[in-house]
């Protein structure tokens, strides 16, 4: 996972809001520079886009609110967005508590095509907002992503995380190392650079639009599984589905029943490339692919209308 040093932009997401500008030009510079990091924090922390946009529209108001001037401004709205993310988290993993079958985090639309309304949000990496990364970081407390995040991301010194989760410094440490422990069994050893991603998706799809079953194998790793989010509003596996066999005749078998109807076009999310599916116009599905060693490691599907929105146009 790369590290954001202090010095660099952060990448991010939309910067069109009317009420970042205008207001303290001076303040508000600052913010935006550092706009990207406070999204990155909440997205990575609660895996929506909605309730991330909504954690950097109240740091963005606490830090508007300040009449002091601010020694570390990238410091102060780390913890801010640090506070902010894992108090949103509660109400949220409230919802979850009852969300039917199996959850993903809501696909972010990355790259040269998001350009033009959101600058911050094209340079985000894989490394920093993949979808593979923010599963696992589902796997760990709030606390735990936040110290993850902070320190692995955007490269902050403990007593800086301390401060901002107002813990004491050796149990910021062992919350990161905990952390780490948990997520190294599952971390993928590296991002594909775009191309190599690309080219997978792209045997992915043909050998699945084609019924390819030997095709289909041939791309997905022994240990391949497949989660789909339907969010009980659209059909979707209530649980996740293991091995090559039952992968690939799941995908054939979806092909068959809707590929007639459906479109299918690549679009960036998430920092790599995935497959979107249209009918009548609209996306319905999303598969975004993990790779290892070359071969899917890992199918994403999302069909929940709700996590679709930002797809559709």
């Amino acid at each position: 996972m790369a590290n954001r040093s202090a010095g660099g932009d952060d990448g991010g997401s939309r910067t069109d809001d009317p009420q970042l500008t205008g207001v303290r030009p001076g303040r508000d510079t600052e913010f935006l520079r550092h706009r990207g990091m406070v999204f990155t924090i909440a997205y990575d922390v609660l895996g929506t886009v909605a309730d991330a946009e909504d954690v950097v529209q109240e740091t963005y108001l606490r830090w508007r609110a300040v009449d002091v001037p601010v020694e570390n401004p990238r410091a102060y709205l780390a913890r801010t967005a640090s506070r902010q993310a894992l108090n949103s988290l509660r109400a949220v993993s409230r919802r979850r508590e009852d969300y039917p079958g199996e959850w993903l985090p809501e696909p972010l639309p990355t790259g040269p095509a998001r350009l033009a309304a959101d600058p911050e949000a094209a340079a985000l990496t894989a490394s920093e907002v993949s979808t593979a990364m923010l599963v696992l970081l589902q796997t760990l407390s709030g606390p735990e992503r936040a110290a993850f995040i902070l320190h692995e991301v955007f490269d902050f010194g403990y007593p800086e995380i301390a401060a901002s989760l107002e813990m004491g410094e050796p149990a910021v440490r062992q919350t990161v190392h905990r952390a780490r422990t948990r997520l190294r069994s599952g971390t993928p050893r590296s991002v594909p650079d775009t191309g190599e991603h690309r080219a997978a998706v792209e045997r992915f799809l043909a050998a699945t639009m084609t019924g390819q079953v030997q095709s289909l194998l041939d791309v997905l790793a022994p240990d391949v599984v497949l989660v789909s989010d339907g969010g009980g509003k659209v059909s979707a596996a209530l649980r996740p589905v293991y091995g090559p066999e039952k992968v690939a005749r799941l995908m054939i078998g979806l092909a068959d029943k809707y590929g007639a109807g459906a479109v299918a076009e690549f679009v960036e999310l998430n920092g790599l490339p995935a497959v979107a599916f249209r009918e009548d116009g609209a996306v319905t599905t999303v598969f975004q692919l993990e790779l290892a060693d070359g071969r899917v490691q890992a199918v994403y599907a999302v069909r929940n209308p709700d996590k679709l929105v930002r797809l559709q146009g």
